[in-house]
């Protein structure tokens, strides 16, 4: 066998390789759930050059029991693994007594006896935006939304974003 055929074989088993990713990536979007999660802003802090957004998902725990003694304003701090399902349209992380790589993350502050809890999946997901695409600025009381595709394993897959301004619904869409 030559360079060129031993070069060839490389390259054929490298294509195959990305094509048999690339296969699984669409078969999983069109067979796992998916549905539109809401975003907490993180900043993001990946050595790599691109434009790219750094999402926090938002998830519900039905678990979470909020503490409700009364006092000072406090901040609770909470990392516990978890699983990941769809339950009543919502993106639901279960405890999981096993290491799973995925965590929620809870930074909860009472004040004046009203919790206010919001649970991020940990890791945070990055969403890649083409280099001249137009990123429009969150103005306040916007809410980033994203639709994710919710794998067997693993963190939540993003697929598109959106923009909830009022009861305005503003698909991005990045050409």
């Amino acid at each position: 066998m030559n360079a060129l055929s031993k070069g060839i074989a490389v390259a054929a088993i490298h294509i195959l390789m990305v094509l048999s990713l690339g296969g699984k990536l669409l078969y999983d979007r069109a067979t796992r759930p998916r549905l539109w999660v809401q975003t907490s802003s993180v900043d993001p802090d990946l050595p790599i050059r691109g434009r790219y957004i750094t999402l926090g998902l938002q998830v519900h725990v039905p678990e979470y029991q909020p503490d409700t003694r009364p006092g000072p304003q406090k901040y609770i701090y909470q990392q516990e693994f978890v699983k990941l399902s769809v339950e009543n349209g919502q993106l639901t992380a279960r405890k999981s007594e096993s290491p799973t790589g995925l965590t929620i993350v809870s930074w909860g502050r009472q004040m004046n006896q009203a919790v206010n809890d919001i649970f991020v999946l940990s890791p945070n997901v990055d969403f890649f935006v083409p280099e001249h695409a137009d990123v429009p600025a969150l103005r306040r009381g916007d809410q980033m939304w994203a639709e994710v595709t919710i794998p067997r394993k693993g963190p939540p897959r993003p697929i598109q974003l959106a923009i909830k301004r009022g009861t305005e619904w503003i698909p991005l869409h990045y050409r």
